[in-house]
């Protein structure tokens, strides 16, 4: 809409005309000419990620997803995602990840477009460039897809013995949803899954509403916080569903909806650990980054626990050490993202380390005692040293422990260096400036140089980026400090 000039935008104006027509006034300057629109472009097809070089797809940021799946008790799904995105310049063509799955219609600001499939690639050709905010829609059926990683597990869409439950790390999202499948594109959530209402249906977020019509019932999940694709979840099956209260700090309550198998008892000690936890790591890491927590927990045979944003998985009842680290996750990994996969040991030593420190402070070895029994039980030619935890070059390695145990060993070295209060600073800090945000190694390094006031980057470069156990360390005394890391593998 066009608004008329007021006030003394009216007053400037109406006075310039003026002027302009008096006798001998200066001629008017010439109107200025429009800048001439960008030409639209092909969005790119891939990310380069250093591990998965072709996921995700460029000329765009995700900003929502909408996703409404109707699932049938044979297994299969009718779907329709919605996409809100923002293009910095007209597009073209954009590429969409989605793996199996047949696509009825693409949309782009309501108009059809065209679509081509290239492997796991959408290739979407808008009627009209799509331009600044934009919307594509993709319906979609099929039976979705299992997808076996580089080191053989499985992730994606996995079936169950009464359902189905879809686990998206690293790359398993785009076997149920088409998106921009890299961590670097992270966006809100809003998922609505139908299914025969014997069954219950848990993703992450906020449960929004409940609703039984025709045999059939509707949960509706919103996810308010950004989140990478790989933490998405969903998990349809028969499960004791479980909704309690949390407290935390500073008198913040918070909703927490758990979901297990029947067969696997009630979990009540998991759940009642699941508070004290997330009070304890407030205390080490900072606020929780959420507005929800929870749990799924069933027996679906992957061999891994994963910490989907909100509500992490757990594959048979966890022990104590597991459900630490899937939680720690939520501060390390799920708000602070890495944006290649690369620096996953950003996640994955940080969830090892806080194992360690939980340990310590509830009777278990100090996290220094820790670090000097994983160093002396692994010598020189120990599998932990290689790969560097910064430096992988292979996707198989990616869950393998110099990722998690030397990850860990690393923030425990760092500790010893700096000093307990310098770490519990550059932790907190690190949660807090990078709040769901997307990070590489580099930005930590820069924080922990900030924080000291030292220059570390000989440090990093023998823990991180160096093959071979780092020497120094073999006569260093037992003395009690804080945290350190444990020896969690998400591969059991």
């Amino acid at each position: 809409m066009r608004h008329p000039l007021r006030g003394w935008a009216a007053l400037l104006t109406s006075t310039a005309v003026g002027l302009a027509l008096l006798p001998g006034a200066p001629a008017a300057a010439a109107p200025a000419v429009p800048a001439a629109k960008p030409a639209p472009v092909a969005g790119g097809q891939s990310v380069d990620d250093s591990l998965f070089p072709e996921i995700g797809g460029t000329g765009y940021d995700v900003r929502h997803y909408g996703i409404a799946l109707t699932y049938a008790t044979g297994g299969t799904i009718k779907a329709t995602t919605t996409i809100q995105a923002r293009a910095a310049r007209p597009l073209s063509e954009l590429t969409l990840d989605l793996e199996g799955l047949s696509v009825d219609r693409v949309t782009v600001d309501g108009r059809r477009a065209r679509f081509v499939r290239r492997d796991t690639k959408l290739v979407v050709t808008p009627a009209r460039a799509a331009s600044g905010r934009f919307t594509v829609e993709v319906r979609y059926h099929g039976r979705p897809t299992t997808h076996i990683d580089p080191d053989g597990a499985k992730d994606g869409w996995v079936p169950s013995a009464t359902g189905a439950t879809a686990l998206s790390e690293p790359v398993g999202a785009q076997t149920w949803f088409p998106n921009n499948n890299t961590p670097r594109d992270k966006a809100t959530f809003d998922v609505a899954i139908t299914a025969p209402k014997k069954l219950a249906a848990a993703s992450n977020g906020e449960l929004r509403s409940r609703r039984t019509r025709d045999g059939q019932t509707t949960w509706r999940w919103r996810q308010r916080q950004p989140m990478a694709t790989y933490l998405s979840l969903l998990a349809i099956g028969r499960f004791d569903v479980y909704r309690s209260t949390v407290a935390l700090a500073g008198g913040r309550t918070i909703p927490a909806w758990t979901f297990v198998e029947p067969g696997l008892g009630s979990a009540k000690a998991q759940r009642d650990l699941l508070p004290k936890v997330l009070r304890f790591s407030e205390k080490q890491y900072g606020r929780y980054p959420f507005s929800a927590t929870g749990m799924v927990i069933q027996d679906l045979g992957v061999g891994y626990a994963l910490e989907t944003q909100t509500r992490p998985f757990f594959d048979g009842v966890p022990d104590d050490a597991t459900l630490v680290h899937e939680l720690a996750h939520q501060w390390y990994g799920d708000s602070v993202t890495p944006r290649d996969w690369g620096d996953i040991w950003l996640n994955e030593g940080f969830a090892t380390y806080a194992e360690a420190n939980y340990a310590a402070e509830h009777g278990g070895p100090t996290t220094w005692q820790a670090f000097q029994q994983a160093y002396r039980a692994n010598g020189p030619g120990s599998d932990l040293w290689s790969p560097a935890p910064a430096a992988l070059t292979n996707p198989a390695d990616l869950f393998g422990s110099p990722v998690y145990e030397r990850g860990g060993l690393t923030l425990e070295a760092l500790r010893h260096r700096i000093g307990d209060e310098k770490m519990r600073t550059l932790l907190r800090a690190w949660a807090r400036q990078q709040a769901h945000g997307v990070v590489a190694t580099s930005d930590f390094i820069a924080l922990a140089e900030r924080t000291t006031g030292e220059n570390l980057g000989a440090f990093f470069a023998t823990w991180l980026y160096q093959e071979g156990r780092p020497a120094g360390y073999e006569d260093a005394g037992v003395t009690r400090v804080a945290p350190s890391s444990g020896s969690r593998s998400r591969h059991e």
